[in-house]
């Protein structure tokens, strides 16, 4: 398990005061991306229309630009809004293979301080099950403290 300790120190001082959601998209995928060497993809998809979700700042190779609420893993923590933990990305149905390389995902939703769902953060690994139920808590924490805020406006 990853000690997120550190990182969410450095990312909340980064975003400390800032409103701009992209500039705070940017600094935590960058952020997260340089911290964890099994992170190999990192970045946010944001709500652009009702229903789909649109590439925004993200670490790694290229991503899907858009992604419909009703697909893959981003598109189903969009749909329910809870995060979604896949250990083998093969097995989860409607899977959108952006990397031919990523084994295992995470995708936290992302919230506005008025608790509307503005965008996700994806996390992909090249390992299988990568990620684990503390690390839900971790990333759910950081986008919390982080978009959370008032004064944040997606």
């Amino acid at each position: 398990m990853p000690d997120y300790t550190e990182v969410t120190g450095r990312i909340t001082a980064l975003c400390e005061g800032e409103t701009d959601v992209i500039a705070c998209m940017a600094s935590i995928a960058c952020e997260l991306n340089q911290e964890f060497d099994h992170y190999d993809w990192v970045g946010f998809y944001r709500v652009t229309e009702p229903q789909l979700l649109k590439i925004g700042p993200y670490q790694g190779t290229h991503g899907c630009l858009t992604i419909p609420f009703d697909r893959g893993v981003c598109g189903a923590a969009a749909k329910t809004g809870t995060t979604q933990i896949v250990a083998d990305v093969n097995s989860f149905p409607g899977h959108i293979a952006c990397s031919t390389t990523t084994q295992s995902e995470i995708v936290v939703p992302v919230f506005g301080p008025d608790g509307q769902l503005f965008g996700v953060l994806d996390v992909d690994s090249n390992q299988p099950d990568a990620f684990c139920a503390e690390d839900a808590e971790a990333l759910e924490a950081i986008c919390a403290a982080v978009f959370g805020r008032p004064g944040m406006k997606p």
